[in-house]
C-alpha cells in the first residue's frame, strides 16, 4: 500500500476516535443550543470530509491530496473536542483542562492551514518547482506554530464562561504578546496571498485538464477567505463569534473537500466556468444582504436599543425580495467581467446566425468566427455525418473529441479546443446547418460518382460484349457460313465430304448458341424467368462451396428480383474468389416495412473494402439505382456480411 494512503487511513482513524470522544463528552456538559448546533455541524463536516478523503486516496493512492483532505476533515472534530473538554471541566474537574485550554487559544489556525497545504500541493500532490513554493510552505507552518505559541502565552483573562480559568503555563506581558500576534497575523494573511500566487503560477503552466481541476479547486478555496471575512464581520457586528462563522467554517470543511474530490476524479462533470459565475453572483448578492443586515442591525440598535434583530431581519428580507430580479443582471455583469471571451464568442455566434439568416454570411464560417472570438487559432470544429462514428472538419480531416455539440439529445459535432459550454450550446444550430449541408454535398458527390461509375461500367460492358461476340459467337457464325458455302459448291462433285461439313456446321451452330446463351445469362439469367428462388438454386448448384439459402415472401417485381440476384451472385463470387470462404448463407425476406432485405454472410477472412473493389462499388451503384441501400460489414478474420435493402416489395 502506498504511503500516502497509509497516512490517509491513519488520519481517518484519528478523526473517528476524536468524533467518538466528542460524542462521549458532550452529555457531560451543559451547553447552549447554539453550541450543540456547532458540535453537530463539526461532526457532520468531519465525517463527510473523511469519507471524501478516503475515497480520493483509494482512487489516487499515490497522491498526497488524499491525506491532506483527511487533515482538513480532522480540524472540526479536533477543535470541538478541545472546547468540549473545557466545557466538561466547568462542571467536573478534568486533568489538564486549563493547560489544554491555554495551549489551544490560537488553535483556530488549524481550520485554515490544511486548506493552505492543499492549495500548495493540489492537484498532483507535489509542490510546484522553484524556491518560492517551498518558502511559502515553511512560512505557513512556522507562522502557525509561532502564532499558537504566542497566543498560549497571552495573560489576558478568558471570555465567559471560562473567566475563572487560570494560566498554568508561563505567560508574557500583554503588550509583548500583541506586538507578536499582530505581525504574525499579518504575515499569515500575506502567506495566504502567496499561496494563491503559487496556485496561479501553476495554473498558467498547466494543461487543459489541470486547468479545469484548478478552477474547481479555486471555487472551494473561496471559502478560506470568505470564512475569515465572516468571522471578522460577525465579531464587528455582534461583538462575538456567532453563527455566521460556523456557516463559513462548515462551507470551508465541506466545500473544499467536495470540490477537491470533484476536481481530482470528475473535473469534466459540469462546466466549471458556469459554476464559477454562479458562485461569484450569489457571493455578491449574499454580501449585499449581509451589508444590509449589518447596517439595519446597527441602525436598529442605535434607534431602538441593542439586540433588535427583528428590524434587521425584516429589512433584510425586503431587500432579498428586491434583489431577486437583480440577480440576472449581476450574473451578466459577472460574465462580462470574468469571462469576456465567452461573452464575446456568444455574441459573435449570434451575429453569425443573423447574417446567415439574411444571406450575408455562410454557416461554414463558424470555425473562423470562434477562433477569432476566443483567441484560439488552433480551434477546430468537427461534424458527425450520417452513418459515421468519427468527427471530420470541412476538409474531411478527422477532429479529436473535445466539447461535444448536441441537438435534441444527440451528438452532431465537436469543438476541439478551449470553448465554454454556453458557446458550444449557442453553436448547435450553426453546426447542424453545416452538417446538413455537408451531408447534402456528400450525397450529391456520391450521386455524381455513381453516375460516372455507371457510365463507365456501361461502356466497359459494351466493349466486353463486343469482344465476346467478336471472338466467340461471331467467329463461329462466320466459320459456319464458310462451311455451308463450301458444301454448296461441292454438293454435286463429291470432292468434299458434305456430310462432315454439315456435321461441323451443326456443331458450330450449337457452340454459337451456347455462347450467346452464356452472354445473355450475364445480362439476365434465364432462371429468373421462373422467379428468384430457382435462380438462387441454380447459383447454389454452380457454387464450389457450401451455400445455404432461404427465401421468405411471395413473387417479386422483375427489377427487384434481378437486383437481389446480382447482389447474391456478386457477394458469393467475392466470398469464393477473395475471402476463401468455406460456407455461405443467403437470406432474402421482407423486413416488414415495405422493403426487401437481401443478406449474404460468409465465414471468410473478411477485410473487404467496397472503395477498393470495383465489384462491390458497382453493386452499390446497382442497388442505389433502384433506390435501395447497401451495407457491408467486414472485420478482419470475422467474415463478411453484405446487406441490401431494396424498396417496392409487392
Amino acid at each position: 500500500m502506498p504511503w500516502p494512503r497509509r497516512i490517509s487511513l491513519a488520519i481517518a482513524l484519528l478523526t473517528a476516535v476524536t468524533i467518538v470522544a466528542v460524542c462521549a463528552l458532550t452529555p457531560l456538559t451543559a451547553v447552549s443550543a447554539e453550541e450543540v448546533l456547532a458540535l453537530v455541524m463539526s461532526v457532520i463536516a468531519g465525517t463527510l470530509s473523511t469519507c471524501l478523503g478516503l475515497f480520493v486516496s483509494r482512487r489516487r493512492p499515490t497522491n498526497r491530496v488524499g491525506p491532506l483532505l483527511n487533515l482538513v476533515a480532522l480540524a472540526p472534530p479536533l477543535l470541538t473536542l478541545f472546547d468540549t473538554y473545557a466545557y466538561v471541566h466547568l462542571s467536573r474537574p478534568l486533568p489538564g483542562a486549563e493547560v489544554v485550554h491555554q495551549l489551544t487559544a490560537g488553535a483556530w489556525m488549524l481550520w485554515y492551514v490544511p486548506v493552505v497545504l492543499l492549495v500548495l500541493f493540489f492537484p498532483n500532490g507535489q509542490l510546484p518547482p522553484g524556491r518560492f513554493p517551498r518558502l511559502v510552505l515553511y512560512g505557513v507552518l512556522s507562522c502557525m506554530v509561532a502564532f499558537m505559541a504566542s497566543a498560549a502565552m497571552d495573560p489576558s483573562p478568558y471570555d465567559p464562561p471560562f473567566e475563572d480559568y487560570g494560566h498554568p503555563l508561563p505567560t508574557l506581558p500583554g503588550a509583548v504578546i500583541w506586538s507578536m500576534l499582530l505581525p504574525l497575523l499579518g504575515a499569515f494573511m500575506a502567506l495566504l496571498v502567496c499561496s494563491a500566487l503559487v496556485m496561479l503560477r501553476r495554473y498558467r503552466a498547466a494543461d487543459k485538464v489541470e486547468r479545469a481541476q484548478l478552477k474547481w479547486f479555486a471555487l472551494g478555496t473561496v471559502a478560506l477567505s470568505g470564512t475569515l471575512l465572516l468571522c471578522w464581520a460577525d465579531y464587528l457586528l455582534f461583538g462575538e463569534v456567532g453563527i455566521l462563522i460556523w456557516v463559513g467554517l462548515l462551507s470551508l470543511c465541506l466545500g473544499v473537500p467536495s470540490l477537491t474530490a470533484l476536481a481530482i476524479l470528475r473535473h469534466d462533470l459540469y462546466d466549471v466556468d458556469r459554476a464559477t459565475s454562479a458562485v461569484v453572483t450569489w457571493g455578491l448578492v449574499t454580501a449585499g444582504l449581509l451589508a444590509v443586515y449589518g447596517t439595519a442591525s446597527f441602525t436598529g440598535g442605535v434607534a431602538l436599543g441593542r439586540g433588535n434583530a427583528v428590524t434587521a431581519a425584516a429589512v433584510t428580507a425586503l431587500v432579498a425580495v428586491a434583489l431577486v430580479p437583480v440577480k440576472n443582471r449581476v450574473r451578466r455583469w459577472v460574465d462580462r467581467r470574468f469571462y469576456p471571451a465567452r461573452e464575446r464568442a456568444v455574441a459573435a455566434v449570434g451575429a453569425l446566425e443573423r447574417d446567415v439568416h439574411h444571406g450575408l454570411a455562410r454557416p461554414e464560417q463558424l470555425e473562423e468566427v470562434l477562433r477569432e472570438a476566443l483567441r484560439e487559432p488552433q480551434l477546430r470544429v468537427g461534424f458527425l455525418l450520417p452513418g459515421g462514428t468519427e468527427f471530420h472538419d470541412m476538409a474531411g480531416s478527422p477532429v479529436p473529441r473535445g466539447s461535444e455539440v448536441r441537438l435534441a439529445g444527440r451528438p452532431i459535432g465537436v469543438i476541439d479546443g478551449p470553448c465554454p459550454r454556453e458557446v458550444v450550446t449557442a453553436s448547435a444550430l450553426l453546426v447542424e446547418t453545416v452538417r446538413l449541408r455537408l451531408e447534402l454535398r456528400q450525397a450529391l458527390g456520391e450521386v455524381e460518382a455513381s453516375r460516372s461509375r455507371l457510365l463507365k461500367t456501361g461502356y466497359r460492358e459494351r466493349r466486353r460484349l463486343e469482344r465476346d461476340l467478336h471472338d466467340g459467337a461471331q467467329s463461329r457464325l462466320v466459320s459456319l457460313g464458310m462451311a455451308l458455302r463450301l458444301a454448296q459448291r461441292h454438293l454435286d462433285d463429291d470432292t468434299v465430304d458434305v456430310d462432315g461439313l454439315l456435321d461441323q456446321a451443326v456443331d458450330e451452330l450449337g457452340a454459337a448458341v451456347g455462347e450467346l446463351r452464356e452472354l445473355a445469362h450475364g445480362l439476365r439469367p434465364s432462371s429468373l424467368d421462373d422467379g428468384l428462388g430457382p435462380a438462387l438454386e441454380a447459383l447454389t448448384v454452380r457454387a464450389p462451396v457450401r451455400l445455404d439459402w432461404r427465401l421468405d415472401g411471395h413473387r417479386l417485381p422483375d427489377d427487384v428480383a434481378t437486383t437481389a440476384y446480382f447482389v447474391a451472385s456478386e457477394a458469393v463470387t467475392n466470398a469464393v474468389k477473395h475471402a476463401e470462404a468455406t460456407s455461405i448463407a443467403i437470406v432474402v425476406g421482407d423486413d416488414g416495412h415495405g422493403k426487401l432485405c437481401v443478406t449474404v454472410q460468409d465465414d471468410g477472412r473478411g477485410g473487404a473494402d467496397p472503395v477498393k473493389g470495383s465489384g462491390l462499388s458497382g453493386l452499390g451503384d446497382r442497388v442505389a439505382a433502384l433506390g435501395g441501400r447497401l451495407r457491408i460489414t467486414s472485420s478482419p478474420g470475422g467474415g463478411t456480411t453484405v446487406e441490401a435493402m431494396l424498396p417496392c416489395v409487392s
